[in-house]
């Protein structure tokens, strides 16, 4: 199981949200390619990069300062917010990331999604935000009447790569992980899932690595690691990342 930093991108800032809404945000960086060379120099084996503006915009947005920071690390990078097409995700992957998140697309759009699967097998995480077991599009800003594990058996159907499930109400407000909810989520995949939202001790952590074993695949903590609340290399050391 990874321990994989966040590094959320407003006006060209790192930043944090609460709850995901505008105008909530925390500046943690005005630098963010220092930020990402920063959590590889820590030992971070996997980066998650989520362009804000993009999501809010409908597009991608922080395209070259993306590019810039994969550039300057050597780990592994999954990169969301605003994207909707092939040219989008073959910016991205030729620029080095690894994979691309989804979201909206394939809620709205289940052709187009399930034809950007195919088009680039292995290179599609889905994000399943979601808010008392429904889904949430369009930047977090519209929640939706579908049922979040019904989507995400419809994607591994589809050929995704894995999941990225955020608990909305949580994210940002460290106040631990939905974990009855998670575990109901792996229950229903088999694919590799990763967890956002509310991590914020390292005894969240051991609680998730007690998933480990029903597939959760990965943990993607935002807040708590800038903060100081947990420290990368124990959150790592916990999960056998060291």
């Amino acid at each position: 199981m990874v321990i994989i930093p966040a590094i959320d991108l407003k006006g060209g800032k790192c930043v944090r949200l609460l709850q995901g809404e505008e105008g909530t945000e925390t500046v943690f960086h005005n630098d963010p390619v220092a930020v990402a060379r920063l959590w590889e120099e820590k030992g971070a084996k996997r980066l998650h990069i989520i362009d804000l503006d993009g999501a809010f915009l409908k597009r991608p947005y922080h395209v070259d300062l993306i590019t810039e920071m994969v550039k300057a690390v050597s780990i592994p990078v999954q990169v969301g917010g605003g994207i909707r097409t092939a040219a989008d995700i073959e910016c991205y992957l030729k620029a080095g990331v690894q994979w691309v998140i989804l979201g909206t697309l394939a809620l709205e759009a289940k052709k187009e999604f399930s034809a950007l699967c195919r088009k680039f097998p292995g290179h599609i995480l889905l994000a399943i935000d979601a808010k008392d077991g429904k889904v949430a599009t369009q930047g977090w800003k519209k929640i939706t009447d579908k049922d979040a594990f019904i989507l995400a058996q419809e994607a591994e159907a589809l050929g995704v790569a894995g999941i990225n499930y955020t608990d909305i109400a949580r994210d940002g407000m460290e106040t631990g992980p939905n974990i009855g909810a998670l575990s109901l989520m792996l229950d229903k995949v088999r694919l590799p899932v990763y967890v956002a939202g509310g991590v914020a001790t390292l005894e969240d952590i051991k609680r998730l690595l007690r998933l480990k074993e029903k597939g959760l695949a990965g943990v993607i903590i935002g807040r708590a690691l800038y903060t100081g609340k947990i420290d990368l290399k124990e959150a790592m050391a916990i999960v056998g990342g060291n």
